[in-house]
């Protein structure tokens, strides 16, 4: 036990040099994966995928309200939460590094050196760092509880003995439950604050008055749970699982069982059943896979810019292993410092580790195992970001045992000024902050943004525009609901459709009286305005919907559309999501263009292919008979070029005079794999673009630009210069 006053102030300047490096490397808009959904929710108080996120939404929109008055980008108001809420977890996690230190290195003032030196290597972990200046996920918020958690769990330890300091584990509790409602990952210090009463003061937990309130103040942060239902029955534009009841009482099942009974749809959100992941003694990928892929990630965090490989057993090995030690010497300061402390610590470092590896049950790593050809057995992304948490409690740790180095080597030191001697070891915790920079920071990446930009100004008014997943979908909301741009065009996720709520969703917002009407001002004078649909995207029933079933065709079927007719062959497999798309293509084409995000995905599963014309990044599907003339301004690529046929005109006008780059097509390190294929489109289009200009005989220097452009897009496609093996 300690009666020393912690020194919080010390703790809140920690917080606010780790806040100053993220704003440093913040990122100045949105970017890809879930980034844009978090953002686009966060700003009309939406709804994001299940579970719902609700405590992130009303706190990031709160927050995002409060810094209104600063004139900053919504986006970059929302991409400071995440680097706050960090840098406050940053602060927790300095008061717990100085508890274990004062008791190991004796001083005040070398504890707080040692924390310091803690703070920096846990904020500046690889994936801590380049998840703190963009809201890419929730979970920073998260991180901030298990820190806090932790904190708190210190102060019951040591102030056990003072009336009234149940409130400590009262609030943990609380916390952890109210966290719940932002992400299961607030709950998991639960196993470690467990061990500390245990080792501490068991029978604590056998006190009715602390279970009753107990009870009641998780019953409490779960009731956060109940914004789902009271938002979604007012629709907002993004209300994904639509988790609407039709009863109180319902609804409260659902949010105080977490799902398991209640009612239906808020049930279903908040179990995930959208995702039908499969039990955790269903191994989705051999555990040794499985901690392959972890010490993956865990070999990222502490020299990432060392070697571009994502993979282990690199140039980064020494490094590696050396904050792997450092993070053991942490542990056993902890073990000196305080048995219970220890007890916390070990246990929520297992928890986050081989506890998560355990939960996830991931595929196979997006990068490993390319012995494993069928990319269905692998994870669609590099997965790291569900162990920020424990990787900056390991940069604690490794940080924490290198001030406990510290201290050893000063002890055995014979010089007078001992400390001061030795101090050039804590210069160890620089690698992180220099190595990984490069990597971590998102300083001037508008990619995400004009990629969305780019590709929703490709379109006519009113288009359809069928997307492929996630990563090519969630940045057009951005743009549409945050910067209020193309929202006329509706944006389907082919995916979705295999849901029973989106289809009806897309249906009831593309009514004439709620269909979102086209700005000619913002297309720069590319598009008049046609005027309104007089109808939705389909006129299929609700409970006829709900009726359609993937099927193997047992005979021809031929689907009738006003200038051709589409037949597919007995025994193509047409699911839901496909009966479902061709429904809106035929009820919708007379008055909406259907555009595809790529000839490839839904297109050509549809086997519409043939039918394309590319504008720019999209394709119009252009239905015409074999006898139809094709306008002059249409031109075949040549067959190295893959053959495509290009609205000429309209694709020169969008890449030269509307279409921006920004991070596109100069670009030294792009650091996120797994959205390669961006810069890729990029360079295939230039490329292709040079190609049918240079047929239909475009003057010679234009021809050439686009070629240039293609060499700039294709380094940033294999990596940048600074992100290709080798260089």
């Amino acid at each position: 036990m300690t009666d020393r006053r912690p020194p919080y102030g010390f703790a809140a300047l920690a917080g606010l040099g780790v806040f100053a490096l993220y704003c440093a490397t913040l990122a100045p808009s949105t970017a890809f994966w879930d980034t844009s959904e978090y953002i686009a929710t966060a700003h009309i108080l939406g709804i994001p995928h299940p579970p719902g996120n609700p405590l992130f939404v009303v706190v990031a929109r709160t927050w995002s309200v409060l810094l209104a008055p600063t004139g900053l980008p919504v986006a970059v108001r929302i991409n400071l939460l995440a680097a706050a809420t960090s840098a406050l977890a940053s602060g927790f996690m300095f008061l717990t590094a100085h508890r274990v230190l004062l008791a190991t290195l004796g001083d005040g003032r070398r504890a707080l050196v040692g924390a310091s030196v803690a703070t920096l290597v846990g904020a500046t972990a690889f994936t801590v760092w380049n998840q703190s200046n963009v809201n890419e996920k929730v979970y920073t918020l998260s991180v901030l509880i298990i820190a806090a958690v932790t904190w708190l769990a210190v102060r019951w330890r040591d102030r056990r003995k003072d009336p009234g300091s149940v409130r400590y584990l009262l609030w943990s509790i609380f916390l952890m439950a109210l966290g719940s409602t932002n992400h299961l990952m607030s709950v998991l210090p639960l196993p470690a604050l467990a061990a500390m009463v245990i080792v501490t003061e068991p029978f604590v937990l056998l006190r009715p008055v602390l279970l009753g309130r107990a009870a009641l103040l998780g019953a409490l942060g779960l009731s956060f749970n109940f914004v789902l239902p009271i938002r979604a029955a007012l629709d907002p534009a993004i209300n994904e699982g639509d988790p609407t009841c039709d009863s109180v009482i319902g609804a409260a099942t659902a949010v105080f069982t977490m799902g398991r009974a209640g009612c239906p749809m808020l049930a279903a959100n908040l179990q995930r059943t959208q995702y039908q992941k499969p039990p955790v003694t269903q191994r989705m990928a051999p555990w040794s896979a499985q901690l392959q892929n972890y010490a993956q990630y865990f070999d990222w965090q502490w020299s990432r810019g060392v070697d571009p490989s994502e993979h282990p057993g690199t140039a980064r090995l020494p490094i590696t292993l050396l904050f792997l030690g450092l993070g053991g010497l942490g542990l056993w300061a902890s073990w000196r410092a305080d048995r219970a402390l220890f007890a916390y610590l070990a246990v929520l470092s297992a928890t986050l580790s081989l506890g998560l590896v355990y939960y996830l049950n991931f595929k196979y790593g997006y990068s490993l195992s390319p012995e494993v050809t069928d990319p269905l057995l692998h994870e669609v992304r590099e997965r790291d970001y569900f162990f920020v948490a424990g990787f900056l409690l390991w940069g604690v740790l490794a940080g924490s045992g290198l001030a406990w180095a510290w201290g050893a080597l000063a002890s055995i030191s014979k010089s007078r000024r001992r400390w001061a001697v030795t101090s050039p070891v804590l210069a160890f915790a620089l690698l992180p902050l220099v190595l990984n920079w490069p990597w971590a920071t998102r300083a001037g990446d508008y990619a995400a943004r004009d990629w969305a930009y780019d590709l929703l100004m490709s379109v006519e008014p009113y288009a359809i525009l069928f997307t492929n997943g996630d990563n090519d979908t969630f940045p057009l909301w951005y743009v549409q609901e945050v910067e209020g741009l193309r929202k006329d065009v509706t944006v389907v996720v082919g995916q979705y459709l295999l849901t029973s709520w989106y289809p009806k969703q897309l249906q009831a917002q593309t009514r004439p009286e709620r269909q979102r009407r086209f700005d000619a001002d913002v297309t720069q004078g590319l598009y008049a305005d046609p005027g309104l649909p007089s109808a939705p995207v389909t006129d299929m029933p609700a409970e006829v919907m709900d009726q359609v079933l993937g099927s193997r065709l047992e005979a021809d079927v031929t689907v009738p559309f006003p200038t051709v007719a589409v037949t597919y062959p007995a025994g193509t497999l047409l699911d839901r999501s496909h009966q479902l798309a061709l429904s809106f293509i035929h009820d919708s084409i007379d008055e909406r263009p259907i555009y595809f995000a790529s000839a490839g995905g839904m297109m050509n599963e549809l086997g519409l292919t043939r039918w394309g014309v590319r504008h720019g990044l999209a394709t119009k599907l252009v239905l015409r008979g074999p006898d139809d003339t094709s306008p002059e301004a249409w031109i075949v690529g040549s067959p190295e070029y893959g053959s495509e046929t290009f609205d000429l005109d309209r694709s020169l006008r969008l890449y030269n005079h509307v279409y921006a780059f920004r991070g596109l097509k100069y670009r030294s390190l792009w650091a996120d794999r797994s959205t390669l294929n961006i810069p890729w489109q990029y360079y295939a289009l230039s490329l292709q673009l040079s190609d049918v200009a240079r047929k239909a005989g475009v003057d010679a220097q234009t021809v050439e630009a686009l070629r240039a452009d293609a060499g700039s897009f294709l380094l940033v496609a294999q990596g940048g210069d600074r992100g290709t093996p080798g260089s």
